[in-house]
């Protein structure tokens, strides 16, 4: 078990890191104590900012020797707490934001090394400077850090294309518990030496090592791409043509994303200069997007295979973008609806993911079971319908105080949602990872033999337990 830092040992870290490296000052440690959905705040003894590898693991074998922990953040952008220390004030907040550095950019492999601090907006504008681009994307780009989306295996909506964080990482380096450097940033394609630290390390919130830098894979940049925005009937007509789309397009089509009518109307009502595509309203909708380098065949397929869909009754109607602000118009009425979800007031969050073909089976029968033990509760499904993942939330109904039914019937609600998720194969987080937020109906409902290998993983590499206490398990 972890225990409190020593003024000995705050002495030791504060004279190693320098004034620009340490700071004790609650003003400067405010921002970085609460998680960006506003739901965990918590204290900490002191916040260690090291601007090199060494002096991350330096930072280290110093914990180690009081049994000191240690909650790695990067942007702060997570959703599920996994980044906020607990309220007892005695852990250490190490921030990995001054380790800010584009180490180097291999043209020719399409490799590049980034530190854990780079913001990732920061980091496609350096790919593309170099003509290449970096094959994920997400609506916290502007804080979202390189080392938070290694630790939590971020998604996005370019997965149906490109996978998730954990396939663009070619390798890591990253500090582990004992104070010892992992360098395993050379991308190689076949390595046998057992176990892979690499996946590990990805997905592991910070458990098992911090990671300090990665190598990630680069594709060259798409000169053109073609969005739609379609109107469909339910997510049914909705995976009907992700397999069309799929079959006769192939690896061009990189987005896809289901928006139902309720969470559209939400954006327009909270998010300044956005509009409808489309006059009529439709009960859901879609945002398709194909990239690639050849602008007019892309066109031509994509105008082609919503004509067929249209002819055949599979989809209402559609608007293509004709330029690329008109595109990001599309995609901002996307990215948006987290920000307008919260202008509407609390809800339950959910981040979850089923095997695609049974995901419209899941949109529609999960807001059945809810409201047979929830009279009135409302739940909505958006996004990564493409890849299986949906963002569901639910809300309180109509015309009572939201906070009070949700501290009431919270943890019930969603352990329905998972435990319905799971009966269909599915898991209970896709992309936000477990943090605090899920870490304990995790223990509760998910497979024995997955947390006693979880478990297992985490005491034979953390046996003092000083890497993010308190989250992903319990």
């Amino acid at each position: 078990m972890s225990r409190a830092p020593s003024p000995a040992l705050l002495d030791r870290l504060a004279a190693l890191l320098g004034p620009k490296g340490y700071t004790i000052d609650p003003d400067i440690m405010a921002p970085w104590l609460t998680d960006w959905r506003g739901k965990y705040t918590g204290r900490a003894t002191a916040m260690l900012s090291p601007a090199s590898t060494e002096e991350v693991a330096a930072v280290v074998r110093l914990c180690v020797e009081e049994q000191a922990a240690l909650v790695p953040q990067g942007g702060n952008s997570g959703m599920v707490g996994g980044a906020t220390p607990d309220a007892g004030g005695n852990q250490l907040l190490l921030s990995l934001r001054r380790m800010n550095r584009v180490r180097s950019i291999d043209t020719v492999a399409r490799i590049a090394v980034a530190e854990a601090g780079v913001i990732l907006e920061t980091f496609h504008h350096e790919a593309l400077a170099h003509g290449l681009r970096f094959p994920l994307t997400l609506g916290g780009k502007g804080s979202a850090t390189i080392g938070g989306l290694v630790s939590t295996n971020a998604g996005g909506t370019q997965v149906l294309r490109h996978g998730t964080m954990r396939a663009l990482v070619a390798g890591i380096e990253a500090v582990l518990p004992d104070g010892s450097i992992f360098d395993g940033l050379a991308p190689l394609k076949k390595d046998n030496r057992g176990y892979d630290l690499r996946h590990l390390l990805c997905g592991a919130e910070g458990t098992l090592g911090i990671v300090t830098a990665a190598s990630l894979h680069l594709v060259p940049a798409a000169t053109a791409r073609r969005t739609a925005w379609v109107a469909i009937d339910s997510p049914e007509r909705a995976l009907q043509l992700l397999r069309q789309l799929d079959a006769h397009i192939g690896r061009e089509l990189e987005g896809f994303e289901i928006i139902p009518r309720a969470c559209l109307d939400a954006v327009l009502r909270h998010i300044p200069q956005t509009r409808a595509p489309m006059a009529a309203e439709y009960p859901w909708h879609i945002l398709a997007e194909l990239a690639g380098n050849d602008d007019e065949a892309l066109g031509n397929a994509l105008e082609r295979e919503l004509a067929v869909a249209l002819d055949a009754g599979l989809i209402r109607d559609v608007v293509l973008a004709k330029n690329d602000r008109e595109s990001d118009d599309f995609w901002r009425l996307r990215d948006s609806i987290s920000e307008a979800a919260r202008a509407e007031g609390p809800a339950l969050q959910h981040d979850v993911s089923v095997p695609v073909d049974v995901m419209p089976t899941f949109i529609a029968d999960n807001p059945v079971r809810l409201t047979q033990t929830f009279p009135g509760a409302r739940a909505l499904s958006f996004g990564h319908l493409g890849d299986g993942n949906v963002h569901h939330h639910v809300q309180p109904p109509v015309d009572i105080n939201g906070a009070a039914w949700i501290a009431e019937h919270g943890a019930a609600v969603s352990r329905l949602v998972y435990a319905h998720v799971i009966e269909l194969g599915g898991s209970l987080s896709a992309e936000h990872g477990i943090g605090q937020m899920k870490r304990d109906v995790m223990a509760e409902l998910d497979s024995p033999a997955r947390l006693a290998a979880l478990r297992g993983i985490k005491t034979g590499l953390d046996p003092a337990g000083i890497f993010n206490p308190g989250k992903l398990i319990a």
